[in-house]
């Protein structure tokens, strides 16, 4: 998969959790740009994405993250295993 299906599959979770049928994933999109983006949906988003994709992500890995572009690229990275 790559990172254009990623960003693909990734936009409809957004869309869902954040119930923002409109929203457009950029690699700089960060929580702050996003309206209703808080922790909860953040944790609902992780979890949902976890879900889509099948895999894990420890928690670490999430504290580190800056905005979607290095969430698509740690799914990228994680697929590959």
């Amino acid at each position: 998969m790559d990172k254009v299906d990623i960003y693909k599959k990734l936009t409809g979770i957004f869309r869902d959790v954040l119930d923002e049928d409109d929203l457009v994933l950029t690699s700089d999109l960060t929580a702050a740009d996003v309206h209703g983006w808080d922790s909860l949906n953040h944790i609902n988003i992780v979890v949902a994405a976890e879900a889509a994709f099948r895999i894990k992500f420890k928690s670490a890995e999430l504290e580190d993250l800056k905005n979607v572009g290095e969430l698509v690229s740690l799914i990228e990275v994680k697929l590959l295993k």
